[in-house]
């Protein structure tokens, strides 16, 4: 080791919570947060083997999307008891259901059983990732915090990029049951570092209530929103407009009923109070635009460069890697600049304005670019969104007494969520429509694409490719566009956030 890799581990413990050293509570954390993570794509490259095993192939999606539904329900459970129990003991509580859950993935024989096992996982994941988040808002000083949370963002993304890469290998070395088994001796490790986190005292004044009324209403809302969502992606969006207003009458509705019920409960379940705090709302809408731009991004990207550029999917995993890294690299140098100033706001307001500039840059000139300028340009854009995701939930957990920060932390992975689902569904629908007034068949074309991934345009004849190519270029200069307007709405919320400091 050299020394000034010695001198720079001395300042990290000397600059850590008191009875904790910074490597004791990163790695404590890091390792829970990382298995939540990446048992989010690790199933990606398996999904064909297990269908091909259990069978049921018009259902292997809901092995994704049972995991996204359970864990976005966790986070404000979580969240909640962690704040009336004390967060270690929640930390364990969700290893165990998440190791338990890995063995009986592994163990399935059919896809509806695969598919239960994956949701009780994704209540286990859920609570990894918000107790995580949580525990730096209750152990780590105010000033410390954007640190961690720069690293813990790092984290997120490098997990994200590294599951689709680690399931292909042990798929193919060891069979798909191997991506749930090696949870394991992870979630062991896991369970041994959390051991040396402090555990706090809790005092209560009143008996703890759950909220369970609440929790129904959350759950319909959720799985509602999602479920939707994911359908409409599946079905081409080729839904009745009646019907799309319907439902969303409906939803709204039962939101308000939700947003009423936890107005009016001692207890709740979603902090309704919490979330009218002038700098809590906006962080957390924030969250909600950051989602949507970054997460369409990510899902749509593949799609562009194979079709529209006539990459392989070798290829595009290299194009792509400037995308994914710079985004932890922005969080990292973020949580740095701000442990260093104190200043919060004007670090997302700043990227969110370069983002932007760079995604209207990109609408319009996408197409005359190389793929390595473009490849490039996508790093830096991602590198200026990278200022948002730790000062998100830094925000948030600086805004609330102590005895809320799990609540907090939960709010900020719950809207994130709904916002990635919800900017997905709104980029493809502009692209199906884009292409839809182009032609109908293109179109079909776009939604197989998007359901069975980029490898269906192999399928495809030699003249329906060409026309393809030039109708998703086309159609994705206006869903460019579409992102930039979720980051320009960015822009506002982070600029008028009246937390501009840290104490």
């Amino acid at each position: 080791m050299s020394v000034g890799s010695i001198d720079l581990a001395e300042r990290e413990e000397a600059r850590a919570p008191a009875g904790i050293t910074f490597r004791a509570l990163f790695s404590s954390i890091a390792l829970p947060m990382f298995l939540a993570i990446v048992d989010q794509t690790i199933v990606a490259a398996a999904l064909p083997s297990m269908a091909a095993t259990l069978g049921d192939v018009e259902n292997v999606s809901w092995v994704v999307v049972g995991y996204l539904v359970a864990a976005t329900i966790a986070a404000p459970i979580y969240g909640r008891l962690g704040d009336a129990f004390g967060r270690r003991r929640m930390m364990f509580i969700a290893l165990a259901v998440f190791a338990t859950a890995s063995v009986l993935c592994a163990l399935a024989n059919s896809m509806l059983m695969l598919v239960l096992c994956r949701m009780l996982q994704g209540l286990g994941g859920g609570g990894l990732m918000t107790t995580s988040q949580a525990f730096i808002g209750e152990i780590v000083p105010p000033r410390e915090r954007p640190r961690y949370q720069g690293y813990m963002a790092t984290i997120v993304v490098s997990s994200n990029m590294f599951g689709p890469v680690a399931g292909g290998l042990l798929t193919h070395a060891f069979g798909w049951r191997s991506v749930f088994l090696i949870n394991l001796p992870l979630a062991l490790l896991a369970t041994l570092l959390v051991r040396r986190l402090p555990s706090r005292k809790i005092t209560r004044e009143t008996k703890f209530r759950f909220d369970f009324a609440g929790l129904a209403l959350f759950v319909t809302l959720v799985v509602s929103l999602l479920l939707a969502l994911s359908q409409l992606q599946h079905m081409g969006f080729a839904v009745p407009l009646w019907l799309v207003g319907l439902g969303g009458t409906a939803w709204f509705a039962l939101l308000a009923l939700l947003i009423r019920h936890e107005s009016r409960t001692e207890q709740p379940l979603i902090p309704v109070k919490l979330l009218r705090h002038p700098a809590i709302w906006r962080a957390n809408t924030l969250a909600i635009f950051h989602g949507a731009a970054l997460v369409s991004l990510v899902t749509y990207l593949p799609i562009y460069f194979v079709v529209a550029r006539g990459t392989t999917p070798a290829e595009t995993g290299l194009l792509l890697l400037p995308l994914t890294a710079c985004v932890g690299l922005g969080s990292m140098l973020t949580g740095k600049l701000v442990s260093a100033t104190g200043r919060v706001a004007i670090f997302p307001t700043i990227g969110l304005i370069l983002t932007t500039s760079s995604l209207i840059a990109l609408t319009i000139t996408a197409r005359w670019l190389s793929l390595v300028e473009l490849s490039l340009l996508l790093g830096l854009i991602t590198l200026f969104m990278g200022t948002v995701m730790a000062i998100v939930q830094l925000t948030v957990q600086s805004s609330v007494q102590p005895d809320s920060i799990g609540a907090a932390a939960a709010s900020v992975q719950l809207f994130r969520t709904m916002g990635s689902a919800l900017g997905t569904a709104i980029v493809g629908a502009v692209l199906f429509a884009v292409l839809a007034a182009t032609d109908v068949k293109t179109a079909e074309h776009f939604t197989r694409i998007v359901e069975h991934g980029p490898a269906a345009f192999e399928t495809l004849l030699e003249f329906e490719r060409v026309v393809l190519r030039n109708a998703i270029a086309n159609a994705f200069q206006v869903a460019f566009g579409t992102i930039a307007a979720f980051t320009a709405i960015g822009i506002l919320l982070a600029a008028s956030n009246p937390l501009r400091r840290l104490q």
